[in-house]
């Protein structure tokens, strides 16, 4: 599970580290390229949304499988994609394929494992993003010296598609129903104001996590001179210990409570953003290194809270509220401010600016009332 959910989250950003030549190549803006992200985060949007039909009629297993057919087939699809507006569609497909995947994931993970493991286990699956933040721009750095973008692409997609297969055959346990979204429960949900304060926060944590990342190469190479090899290099690496610093926020959630983590979080995490469109050239490689580490402190504290909203049976419907809605706009709209910034020639402040949106948001996360005991 957790190395299929690393292929999940890996098509989602796998155009990261290519966007300077993919911009190049199809003659198009900082905003444009930014959009991408946004047209894959309204596709993630769309499927998470419907997940719960989907995977009342299929299963969690087969929904698990058409997840992973449908991003990958998409994924070759983009690869030879011969105009902007087919490539627009097929990037918004990926986000369907891979925004069926994670309710069923849970679901399948708990069926699983037994209740006293469920931590452990959803730890080990959720260490995937993080992997992927690591691998992904290292990986691209490799065989872009071999590959043209397209290439790359179309060999991922043909990679997941066969795991789907695999998954198909071999696969165990979410071979039950899921259960669709009740109307009465969503309008309750909206009702409750520590909801919206839980999905502002989650879109400031997606927006200094994922917006961050997707354009930081470009604004590396475009903005700051770097190659792009080093570029690639050098968001890789500031990521290595960003599964272990997970770890540690996790912890701190539990020892400093979940509202004072979440504020500090977003306060430092805030001033971090910022310093990577205000430090000079010499101090840009500590910058882009401590940026992430702060920033990935943001998500066991974030989830600690959103888990806190409504009872077990309706604890789900929260996440399929939140987390689509935050990628939207957190790893959707803001990457594309970020471009937009970089073609009016201020690309240094869009990193600004979302860093003083998030350093403002560590006060929305004194408003956040904790329940449960969080």
């Amino acid at each position: 599970m957790a190395a299929i959910f690393l292929l999940n989250f890996t098509g989602r950003v796998i155009l990261a580290p290519l966007l300077p030549i993919v911009e190049t190549d199809l003659d198009i803006t900082h905003a444009q390229a930014g959009m991408f992200f946004l047209f894959i985060s309204a596709g993630y949007l769309t499927a998470m949304s419907g997940a719960g039909y989907v995977s009342a009629r299929l299963t969690h297993h087969r929904t698990i499988v058409l997840s992973f057919g449908l991003l990958g087939l998409s994924t070759m699809a983009v690869a030879g994609a011969p105009s902007l507006s087919s490539m627009r569609l097929g990037l918004f497909t990926m986000g369907l394929g891979a925004g069926l995947y994670l309710p069923s994931a849970i679901a399948t993970i708990t069926s699983l494992v037994t209740r006293p493991h469920w931590g452990k286990a959803i730890s080990i699956h959720e260490l995937a993003p993080n992997t992927s933040f690591v691998a992904v721009p290292l990986l691209a750095e490799l065989l872009l010296r071999s590959l043209s973008w397209r290439s790359i692409l179309f060999r991922f997609g043909v990679v997941t598609f066969l795991a789907g297969g695999l998954y198909a055959v071999l696969g165990r346990g979410g071979k039950f129903p899921g259960e669709p979204p009740a109307l009465s429960v969503i309008c309750r949900f909206l009702k409750d104001p520590m909801l919206w304060i839980v999905l502002l926060m989650f879109i400031m944590g997606v927006a200094i996590t994922l917006a961050v990342f997707t354009m930081l190469p470009l604004y590396l190479v475009s903005a700051r001179g770097l190659g792009e090899g080093w570029a690639n290099t050098l968001v890789g690496l500031s990521r290595g210990a960003c599964p272990l610093l997970a770890l540690v926020a996790g912890w701190a959630a539990d020892r400093f409570g979940v509202r004072r983590t979440l504020s500090v979080t977003l306060a430092l995490s805030g001033i971090t953003t910022a310093l990577l469109g205000l430090v000079p050239d010499p101090w840009l490689a500590a910058a882009v290194f401590i940026q992430p580490s702060v920033a990935v402190g943001f998500f066991p504290a974030g989830f600690t809270a959103l888990s806190t909203l409504g009872d077990a049976q309706t604890r789900g419907m929260a996440v399929s509220l939140v987390v689509p809605v935050a990628f939207v706009i957190g790893g959707g709209v803001a990457p594309w401010f970020l471009g937009l910034a970089g073609d009016l020639g201020a690309f240094h402040l869009g990193f600004v600016g979302v860093g003083l949106f998030t350093f403002l948001g560590a006060g929305v996360a004194l408003l956040y009332k904790p329940r449960h005991g969080a």
